[in-house]
């Protein structure tokens, strides 16, 4: 029993995790009406295109408004139902960074407007 919980962990605390970062991040993108006003405000240079780190600064907003302490973990007490392991900024990060490479589906380095448009990839 002990090592199916030890199997399934990291994933239920990334599932929290982006329950939480959905949650969060909904009010301020609730307040976009299509994807090129979501483009504008991850594309912090104008550009167009939404880099690493542009991604990066928009999604790690909800990181930061969790870590209500500010040491950079989210420890249990500050995850949705006070319940998971600890997770640090840099792996919230990774996890940022894997997603957004999954998302470049013609693998630039940047997410134009069809990108962000499309459903994550698994």
């Amino acid at each position: 029993m002990r090592a199916m919980y030890a199997l399934r962990a990291p994933r239920i605390l990334a599932l929290a995790v982006a329950c939480t970062v959905a949650a969060v991040v909904a009010p301020a993108a609730a307040q976009v009406t299509a994807t090129s006003e979501y483009l504008e405000r991850m594309d912090t240079d104008g550009d167009g295109r939404v880099s690493l780190p542009e991604y990066l600064d928009w999604m790690g907003y909800a990181f930061r408004e969790m870590d209500r302490d500010g040491d950079g973990v989210l420890a249990a007490h500050e995850l949705p139902g006070g319940r998971g392991g600890p997770i640090t900024l840099a792996q919230h990060r990774e996890r940022l960074a894997a997603r957004f490479a999954k998302q470049d589906a013609n693998g630039d380095g940047v997410l134009d407007a069809r990108e962000l448009a499309a459903p994550p990839q698994r």
